[in-house]
């Protein structure tokens, strides 16, 4: 800030000499000082100070995303996942394919995980349908030794239920539908804290439970995090994690 202050105070007292004067024939008045240029200069200057800043706390908020851009490092599958262009991770079926049992056809983390926040967005097609799943403890049965997060084109339903977009199947169904229409990006904000379970959608809370106390008290308390691979097409953006204390 120093620098940009001295910059500023040369800027109402030009030196003379200066390369940036201009003089006229006549009387070597000055016909542009360097105050218009450096005055600029001075809030390029911040303006790119206020992004680094922003930048900074972004970096600072304690999120690592889990995918890297490019590639699937870090996660384990069989199925046609693949990284689209912006870093979007889509699940393209192959012909034939069918069916949420083929678990290891699941994209899931190599590593796992205890208590932590996981913010996504997710697309699908009208008819879709995936799942976000957590604390798994076997991969290859991940319906029984998990829990999932529903993912289904459920849009405009009035009383969605545990198997509806943004249920706990199994469990509990949304307190609201807060799915968007097919082909829309949904977000998802989920946060595993001991055995309690919180889950926001498309910024409204839809979930307060208390593990423990429902039909997954006995799931591990650690695990992997998957999507589910039901043979249809669905895209993944913005994976990021921060792990709790």
């Amino acid at each position: 800030m120093k620098i940009l202050f001295d910059i500023f105070l040369s800027s109402r007292y030009p030196v003379a000499e200066s390369a940036f004067d201009l003089k006229t024939q006549e009387k070597g008045t000055v016909t542009m000082t360097r105050r218009n240029v450096i005055v600029g200069l001075m809030w390029g200057l911040l303006a790119m100070a206020g992004v680094q800043a922003a930048e900074s706390i972004a970096a600072d908020d304690g999120f690592v995303p889990l995918f890297d851009g490019k590639t699937l490092n870090g996660w384990q599958t069989t199925g046609n996942w693949i990284v689209e262009e912006g870093g979007v991770v889509a699940l393209h079926p192959r012909a034939g394919e069918s069916g949420w049992q083929r678990y290891d056809a699941y994209l899931t983390t190599a590593r796992k995980y205890k208590d932590f926040i996981l913010d996504l967005e997710f697309k699908i097609n009208a008819g879709g349908n995936s799942g976000v799943f957590l604390r798994v403890g076997d991969r290859m049965n991940q319906v029984a030794s998990g829990f999932e997060i529903q993912i289904l084109d459920t849009h405009g339903l009035a009383k969605p239920g545990n198997h509806d977009c943004g249920g706990v199947i199994g469990a509990a169904a949304p307190s609201k539908n807060m799915a968007k229409p097919a082909g829309q990006w949904n977000r998802y904000v989920i946060t595993l804290q001991g055995k309690r379970l919180k889950v926001e959608m498309n910024g409204e809370q839809i979930h307060d439970l208390e593990l423990d106390k429902s039909a997954l008290k006995d799931r591990p308390t650690e695990g992997h995090i998957g999507f589910q691979d039901e043979a249809k097409p669905v895209w993944y953006r913005n994976v990021r994690i921060k792990e709790l204390k």
